[in-house]
């Protein structure tokens, strides 16, 4: 296999890791808070959804939704530890360990979306 199909094997599985971390929480409590709630399950069922897709394919338009929701669920994440988010605050990690779990795998669903472009820069200019 290579390096570019393991690149999108991983960044899928991390995406539907978050996903299925959220949908988790969603069904544990998280559903009840309004805004939240939806949000909760917009953001599981949305990168469940891509991740299957990425499995499949790899095109720019997946990818870029991959960022977008991981980018988003980290931007969510930081604004309900600091200045909340739709009255929504939360302290930490917790909910344990889901918590430091999304977090580890949206963050890992950017740096591997990146790898490309990094691999990219690396190379000689052609002479």
């Amino acid at each position: 296999m290579s390096t570019a199909t393991l690149t999108r094997i991983a960044t899928a599985v991390c995406l539907a890791v978050s996903g299925v971390l959220h949908a988790q929480l969603y069904l544990h409590g998280y559903r009840v808070i309004p805004v939240i709630g939806p949000s909760f399950l917009l953001q599981a069922s949305g990168s469940v959804a891509v991740a299957v897709l990425l499995l499949v394919a790899g095109p720019a338009i997946l990818r870029l939704g991959a960022a977008g929701l991981a980018a988003g669920a980290l931007f969510g994440f930081a604004a309900s530890r600091t200045v909340g988010l739709f009255g929504f605050v939360e302290r930490g990690f917790d909910p344990a360990p889901q918590a430091l779990l999304s977090l580890l795998a949206e963050v890992a669903v950017l740096l591997l979306l990146a790898v490309p472009y990094v691999r990219g820069r690396r190379r000689p200019a052609p002479s």
